[in-house]
């Protein structure tokens, strides 16, 4: 105790004991510092040496610890999959590498490219840019050349009234009146546009004595007629009303003669001057005969050999229908071509009948030389014994059951009132018409009125007496739609009625019916009638035709067009080859001057046809000649030597003959955006398109926010009026071309078919060529028409919301066709596509094309269309029948013929010569 004690107060005794302290705390610190160094690494060592110690037993599997090979180490259970996955990494890291080794050659290789594209641009600018000066010198040339080559020529000076016209050359007589002495060809240059300046007859004291009822016909007619002009000093024509007047209020002629040699611009002789005098009524008398006109020409009537000039004066008919339209449905039908009664006749004359009733010389005493004194007795005497044979039922009164018409001398009077005499022509399969005895009368109101009656119900006009001059005789060909004979052919004539084939006796009552509607049935087609014989003489070319404006909805565009997987696939069909070069021009509807004077007999007297309505009707369009019209034609090259024959030239053009040509696309739509785009970005890289023309027929404006798609063509939305159906045919002056493809804003059509529908009609352009087929078939239970859209082996119709046509028959639609028909599709919102069936077939008499096998269309995720509808097919059986009585017979024409791409997936040959051989 004592010596601890010690030792912690520092050494021995008290004085001691703090260095031992320190002493001892150092020894401390020293041991624990080696006993540390020595379990930290004498341990661990130790334990190596014991480890290692078992791994060398001789049990080789008990080894636990030790070095191992890789082999060994993964046999180890629970680091197998370790070793797996490392495997699998090693393998993809080397994948990876050699990847990218190869993406890293490819991407040098494309360096190599893009810099060879860079040059081969800069190349092809340069060369281009080359080609463009090459361009722009070659029209500059061309347009020098035709500069050289083509006169410089100016407008024709106009004289005004107020000019001198002593050095015009006078006629020895006005009897001898002809345009080339006796008309100012200097007021009416090529490019005058015709105008015509028509006196005010209430401005001069014979006005009063006028018709009322045809004064007021005349001056409405005279209010919308094109070629009116107010301005009196650049008219080229100056027109007078001065009949059918009054009898009680009748001035003398003297009176009216002075009265129309005071008007303003009559200029001592009148040239230039038309009279126009009509009649309402069979006993208009000839008061202008003892007038004298001077230079003017005469419209009017009745005329006397003396009076008429020929190829000055005008022949008119009768203004029976003054202030009322024809009723269409009250005509009779064309069918059935035979009617009752062969012909009939009804008409008086006094001195006809006394001889009739006198002893008649036989025919051997004339042919021994003793000539009849009237041909009219043996008229009588022929046509009785045909009466009472009884060969035929015939119809022949030579005696007016009541008071006959006032008439001129030796005229047949008509009998009875019009009602009465209308429905003994609708019964008449030919209705005769006896001239006057007297030859001098070369035609009379009375003979006009008959004319204008049996065309009116369908009943062929035979006019027995060569000499006549029927209404517009220079300019129709009546031969079509009456049979002239002369009057000592009488006792032939039974024979020659009988020996006219039923299809000739329809082609004239057709041609009959067709000249009556155009130039007869109204006041408006009287006048332009008369105004268009003028016109035509001196070779002025007709006044445009009214085109219908487009208002333009403003759109946005811009979206870029889908491409349609089902576009590209063709199907069936081949589009063959395209032209790399860009399509032509299409041609504007221009009128060359030329044409007025060759058309006249082709466009005013053949039977109904693509070109005889226009352009020398009183509607007066400008539309292509027949030549562009037509197109190609049905020729063929000659077999034998030369060039050709192959068929590689024509399969590479798109039509065979033609020019190239585009087409534009009428889409008639209603609310229906999405569909409506859908179907334009399927026309997106169609060839040949000129333009998309989508007529919005709803009075909702699209969405603001729509985006129209870009298809490389413009697209002109065009605002209509009314929602009405007779908007997909309007000729709207937006439509640059010739074929319009009409199309719904459902129907899904390939670019082959397209192309090759359009091909097809370039060979016929008077036709309808389309894809959805539909025929009429007769109802005998109902003794009626029907629609059917049965799939079957032939056809009569092809629906135009799939189909080309002309842009002529948009006209003819929307300004020629009876107002009866767009009225009725307007009433049932349907039948636009038989409307324009039945006018085509009416006007060509052939029937439309079907081109495929497309019998209809599917529009997937499309709303239900009005053709779903059961009153759809009813209202189509109603349009029908009552298109067939506007038009007086069934237009529409049978076909089992149907055109598919047969030549273009017949791969010919480019030795082939001769291909084909036809006999």
């Amino acid at each position: 105790m004592t010596g601890y004690t010690m030792l912690r107060n520092g050494g021995v005794g008290n004085g001691g004991q703090p260095w031992v302290l320190r002493w001892s705390s150092r020894i401390r610190l020293t041991w624990l510092s080696f006993t540390l160094f020595i379990i930290l690494v004498f341990f661990p060592l130790i334990a190596h040496y014991y480890l290692t110690t078992i791994d060398d037993a001789d049990d080789a599997g008990k080894r636990i610890f030790g070095p191992r090979t890789g082999n060994e180490l993964c046999e180890v259970k629970h680091v197998q999959d370790l070793c797996r996955i490392r495997e699998s990494v090693s393998e993809e890291l080397l994948q990876l590498e050699a990847k990218r080794q190869e993406l890293n050659s490819e991407i040098a290789k494309l360096n190599l490219k893009i810099e060879a594209c860079k040059k081969s641009i800069e190349n092809a600018k340069q060369d281009l840019l080359q080609l463009k000066n090459v361009i722009s010198q070659t029209e500059h040339s061309y347009k020098e050349l035709m500069a050289q080559n083509q006169p410089k020529l100016s407008l024709p000076i106009r004289l005004l009234p107020d000019k001198d016209d002593a050095t015009f050359p006078l006629p020895k007589s006005n009897r001898n009146c002809r345009l080339h002495n006796c008309f100012d060809y200097s007021r009416c240059p090529l490019t005058s546009g015709f105008p015509v300046y028509v006196y005010n007859s209430d401005d001069y004291p014979f006005g009063s004595s006028l018709d009322p009822l045809i004064k007021q016909a005349f001056e409405a007619t005279v209010r919308t007629n094109v070629y009116v002009t107010e301005n009196a000093n650049i008219a080229c024509v100056y027109i007078i009303l001065v009949g059918e007047m009054q009898e009680p209020v009748m001035p003398k002629p003297t009176e009216l003669e002075q009265q129309l040699h005071s008007l303003p611009y009559w200029r001592t002789d009148g040239h230039n001057h038309l009279i126009i005098n009509l009649s309402r009524k069979s006993e208009t008398q000839n008061f202008i005969y003892n007038i004298s006109t001077g230079r003017a020409m005469i419209a009017q009537s009745t005329f006397y050999d003396a009076q008429y000039r020929p190829g000055f004066d005008i022949v008119v008919s009768p203004l029976v229908h003054a202030m009322s339209e024809p009723n269409f449905l009250e005509i009779p039908p064309q069918v059935p071509v035979k009617r009752k009664y062969l012909f009939s006749f009804q008409g008086e004359k006094i001195e006809s009948l006394r001889s009739s009733l006198q002893e008649v010389r036989s025919f051997e005493e004339e042919i021994e030389g003793n000539a009849p004194a009237d041909y009219d007795d043996r008229i009588i005497t022929t046509l009785k014994a045909v009466q009472d044979s009884k060969l035929d039922f015939v119809l022949v009164e030579f005696t007016c059951k009541n008071q006959p018409k006032a008439s001129l001398p030796t005229e047949w009077a008509l009998c009875g009132e019009r009602d009465d005499r209308l429905e003994l022509l609708k019964l008449s399969t030919f209705a005769l018409i006896i001239t006057p005895g007297d030859t001098r009368l070369v035609i009379s109101a009375g003979c006009a009125m008959r004319l204008f009656e049996a065309l009116e119900v369908g009943a062929i006009p035979v006019v027995l007496g060569e000499q006549v001059q029927l209404p517009y005789n220079d300019v129709i060909r009546w031969n079509e739609a009456a049979l002239i004979i002369p009057k000592p052919r009488i006792t032939e004539v039974h024979f020659l009625l009988r020996s006219i084939s039923d299809n000739d006796l329809l082609a004239m009552r057709r041609q009959g019916r067709f000249l009556w509607e155009t130039y007869f049935s109204t006041s408006d087609n009287v006048f332009s009638t008369v105004l268009a014989v003028i016109r035509t003489r001196i070779q002025i070319p007709a006044a445009p035709i009214r085109e219908e404006p487009a208002v333009e909805i403003p759109h946005r565009s811009g979206k870029a067009a889908g491409t349609d997987p089902n576009m590209a696939d063709n199907g069936d069909l081949d589009l063959g080859p395209v032209e790399t070069e860009p399509p032509y021009a299409s041609p504007k509807y221009l009128r060359n001057f030329t044409l007025t004077a060759m058309d006249i007999y082709r466009n005013w007297n053949s039977a109904p046809g693509p070109f005889h309505l226009f352009p020398y009707t009183p509607f007066d369009p400008v539309l292509p000649s027949e030549a562009k019209f037509l197109g190609s034609g049905t020729g063929f090259r000659p077999i034998g030597g030369g060039a050709g024959g192959s068929g590689k030239e024509f399969q590479a053009a798109l039509g065979g003959n033609v020019p190239r040509e585009q087409f534009t696309v009428v889409m008639l739509t209603y609310e229906r955006e999405e569909v409506l785009m859908n179907s334009l970005e399927r026309l997106n890289g169609l060839p040949y398109l000129n333009k998309v023309v989508v007529v919005w027929n709803s009075p909702k404006l699209p969405s603001e926010d729509l985006l129209w798609p870009d298809i490389g063509v413009p697209i002109m939305v065009v605002r209509t009026e009314k929602n009405s159906l007779n908007n997909r045919f309007l000729p709207w002056d937006e439509i640059d071309t010739e074929a319009i493809l009409s199309i719904d804003d459902d129907a899904h059509l390939r670019h082959d078919e397209i192309m090759f529908g359009f091909r097809v009609w370039r060979e016929a352009r008077d036709r309808i060529v389309g894809f959805p087929g539909r025929y009429h078939a007769w109802d005998i239970p109902h003794q009626s028409w029907l629609y059917n859209s049965n799939y079957s082996c032939e056809l009569s119709m092809v629906l135009t919301g799939a189909a080309f046509f002309h842009k002529y028959y948009a006209y003819l639609y929307s300004y020629v066709m009876p107002q009866a028909i767009r009225d009725m599709v307007d009433e049932y919102i349907n039948c636009e596509d038989i409307a324009m069936n039945f006018l085509v077939s009416h006007l060509t008499r052939k029937p439309p094309i079907k081109v495929t096998s497309r019998w209809t269309f599917r529009c997937p995720g499309c709303p239900q269309a009005l053709s779903h509808d059961d009153s759809h097919f009813h209202e189509r059986h109603k349009c029908i029948n009552f298109f067939v009585k506007v038009y007086g017979y069934m237009p529409l024409l049978y076909t089992q013929f149907r055109v598919d791409s047969v030549l273009f997936k017949t791969r010919l040959p480019h030795d082939k010569t001769k291909c084909f051989k036809f006999i």
